[in-house]
């Protein structure tokens, strides 16, 4: 018999997840710990990341830390590696999730403004996927999953600087999909629609949002966290063995439009 459900379960696999102690970056994390894996949650606050992973760790019994960086600085992600590598032995799987949304029309944001979404979004993703590659390679194996957005594919206005930084994610997945192949390393993103995360929180009820982010929605609402963790589960799994460079759309139906 093939092995069906068994390629989902990831136990015995270590994974980082920036950004993790909130939105859908936790969603993950706990997505990933529930089919066994062991998780580091990244943050730039010590004590959230540090509050999220106690509370995974005791809910799903695996072993969770809690590491404290900003992904925007080279030195600081490769501390943040060799962390997680002493504490569980090796990363097996990398959420690229940290990411910043600052929104307005082009005229009246700053150069700052749109170069520190590019810091984190952009910068944060190259940084991190290459602290883990060397030790992937040694493994002979490994999971990259990119956190881009419908907004890597689609346009939307006074969204400069996030669908910049989401459409370069889009082709860092695709330029790291082919590089890494042949050391087995599966490069992947999701690209999610709209969920309401924290980030989303301050505009959920504006009449933008409902004509242009839900109303634009097939299933005509915002996405729930738990709709996030099957295609995180799925990417980072065995299931997932014959996927790389793919852009995994989560969107209720917006990009089918």
């Amino acid at each position: 018999m093939l092995p069906g459900i068994d390629q989902f379960r990831l136990a015995g696999r270590r994974a980082i997840v920036t950004g993790g102690s909130k939105g859908l970056g936790f969603a993950m994390a706990d997505g990933l710990a529930s089919a066994g894996a062991d998780v580091a949650i990244v943050s730039r606050h010590a004590d959230e990341a540090t509050e999220v992973a106690g509370q995974i760790a005791a809910a799903r019994q695996v072993r969770a830390i809690g590491v404290a960086a900003d992904v925007s600085e080279p030195d600081q992600v490769e501390s943040m590696v060799a962390q997680v590598e002493r504490d569980l032995g090796g990363v097996d799987i990398l959420i690229n999730n940290a990411g910043i949304n600052i929104r307005g029309p082009i005229d009246e944001l700053t150069y700052e403004q749109f170069r520190q979404v590019q810091q984190i979004n952009v910068d944060g993703v190259w940084l991190c996927s290459r602290a883990v590659v060397p030790q992937m390679k040694r493994a002979g194996r490994g999971r990259i999953i990119n956190l881009a957005s419908t907004l890597g594919i689609v346009g939307l206005q006074n969204r400069t600087p996030y669908t910049s930084s989401k459409g370069a994610v889009v082709q860092m997945t695709r330029a790291l999909a082919l590089e890494l192949a042949p050391y087995n390393i599966l490069c992947n993103a999701i690209c999610p629609g709209p969920f309401l995360t924290p980030m989303n929180e301050p505009i959920a009820e504006s009449d933008e949002a409902k004509q242009f982010i839900v109303g634009a929605v097939a299933l005509n609402r915002w996405g729930k966290m738990e709709e996030i963790q099957g295609a995180a589960i799925f990417l980072a799994s065995d299931a997932a063995s014959f996927v790389t460079g793919s852009m995994l759309t989560v969107d209720g139906g917006w990009t089918a439009r």
